[in-house]
């Protein structure tokens, strides 16, 4: 019995305690060494990492699609399972089988009108698109000469200007008749090359998106033990109180991301239904094309209208330079009705950022990651932005300062014996409203009676 009780607490004594200050350390020592790694090789490795990443994505593509097909399907299928719920839970026993019954008829409906929606999109855009475009290559040199005319009916006194014109017009002409006539058939190897090549892409895409569509089913079915799984590593690793900031931050970029996307999806149909239904009536050439381009650029914010409009514009004025005139006093026209009123009405103040935050967003994203970077970038800096404003107000709080920016405008500094703000002048109401607007005036008196 002796012996037993020895053994026993030998194996106490030597058995590791597990504490959970020293595995933070140890995670945060691990997490920190992979990044100063991570660091090197992408600085002196730059191209082997750039491979490998762009081979990862390859390789996770489905998954990728998949996750991107559920969070833009989600609205949907929770509408969907909400209209159902109401009707099955009266008449079924079992509530639990009453929630599942309506979950799998929502995620296939809503598979169902995604589906339904690109086919009837392909159905209609892509003959459409297909006639206009050869209708282009096969009208361009009498189209060209059309437009060289008319510029010269336009300049006719104008000597100098009529030949500026010209030389532009003729430059333009020239290269697009030489691709058509000598280059495309000169480089035909090479054309065939990249066909095969995209060929074989765009079946390898389809498949990864038939796999995501798969994967997206099991998503939308469990995202709640998704989160949930989520959640517990989160409390698992951090304090309450930090654990909280990161949960409450997800879920404020989920509101931020799903606002916005949704939000624009929805606003660029709008806009190319819209432009559609002007451009036939004015009876613009190649509307169902020029509307598409319209609609899908202006999914990019601030800048995707003037993206659209180049392309639309030279494809109507290689037809009819009037129209081509027509179309740009239309295009400014319809964007302001969706900058002031469509937009507002459909995104509100989703992001919640400046028109400055806007463009920075798009040229910096957009610089690193092209076109997805364009269209995420701006959502993303609102996510960076509400972090950043976030952990600002906390230091302010805890230092006894206002958290209103406005009340900033005017400060001077913060005396250090009181710890109050000082003002440089006291505004009069007429120059606040003016600058600033009458909030900035209730800001200050706040900061005032907070002294």
């Amino acid at each position: 019995m002796d012996e037993q009780e020895k053994i026993k607490k030998t194996s106490q004594e030597t058995e590791w305690e597990l504490k959970p200050q020293y595995v933070i350390i140890a995670l945060v020592v691990f997490v920190t060494f992979c990044c100063c790694i991570l660091f090197f090789f992408m600085i002196y490795r730059y191209n082997g990492f750039t491979d490998f990443w762009k081979k990862l994505s390859l390789i996770l593509q489905p998954i990728i699609i998949g996750v991107a097909i559920a969070y833009l399907l989600n609205p949907i299928m929770k509408f969907l399972e909400g209209h159902l719920l109401k009707f099955l839970e009266p008449r079924m026993k079992s509530k639990c089988k009453a929630k599942k019954t309506s979950r799998g008829i929502a995620i296939t409906g809503s598979l169902v009108f995604l589906v339904g929606i690109c086919v009837l999109l392909v159905a209609a855009i892509v003959p459409s698109i297909s006639a206009s475009i050869q209708s282009m290559i096969t009208s361009f040199p009498q189209e060209a000469k059309n437009l060289t005319k008319w510029v010269d009916e336009v300049t006719n006194g104008d000597t100098e200007l009529a030949s500026m014109i010209q030389q532009g017009v003729d430059k333009i002409t020239d290269t697009v008749e030489t691709f058509f006539e000598d280059d495309i058939f000169s480089k035909v190897q090479t054309y065939l090359t990249s066909i095969t090549s995209g060929v074989i892409y765009g079946v390898k895409f389809v498949l990864n998106v038939i796999v995501g569509l798969i994967i997206s089913v099991y998503v939308m079915a469990d995202q709640e033990h998704f989160a949930g799984q989520a959640k517990k590593i989160v409390y698992a690793m951090f304090k309450p109180v930090r654990a909280n900031v990161i949960v409450d931050t997800v879920r404020k970029s989920n509101e931020i991301f799903s606002g916005f996307i949704s939000g624009k999806i929805l606003d660029s149909a709008i806009i190319g239904v819209l432009a559609y239904i002007v451009l036939a009536i004015m009876k613009m050439p190649d509307t169902v094309l020029v509307a598409v381009i319209i609609g899908v650029t202006n999914v990019i914010p601030f800048f995707g209208p003037f993206i659209g409009a180049v392309p639309s514009f030279i494809i109507i004025v290689l037809q009819n330079p009037i129209q081509g005139l027509y179309f740009l006093i239309f295009i400014v026209v319809l964007q302001q009705i969706d900058g002031n009123i469509i937009g507002p009405k459909i995104l509100g103040s989703s992001t919640g950022l400046s028109a400055f935050w806007v463009v920075f967003a798009i040229l910096v994203f957009g610089g690193l990651w092209g076109f997805p970077g364009m269209l995420l970038g701006v959502p993303l800096m609102a996510v960076i932005y509400y972090v950043a404003q976030k952990t600002v107000s906390y230091f302010l709080k805890k230092r006894g300062l206002t958290t209103d920016t406005l009340a900033y405008v005017y400060l001077t500094k913060v005396d250090k014996e009181s710890n109050q703000p000082v003002y440089d002048k006291n505004p009069s109401k007429k120059e606040l409203k003016k600058h600033h607007g009458k909030h900035i005036e209730e800001s200050i008196e706040e900061s005032k009676k907070e002294e």
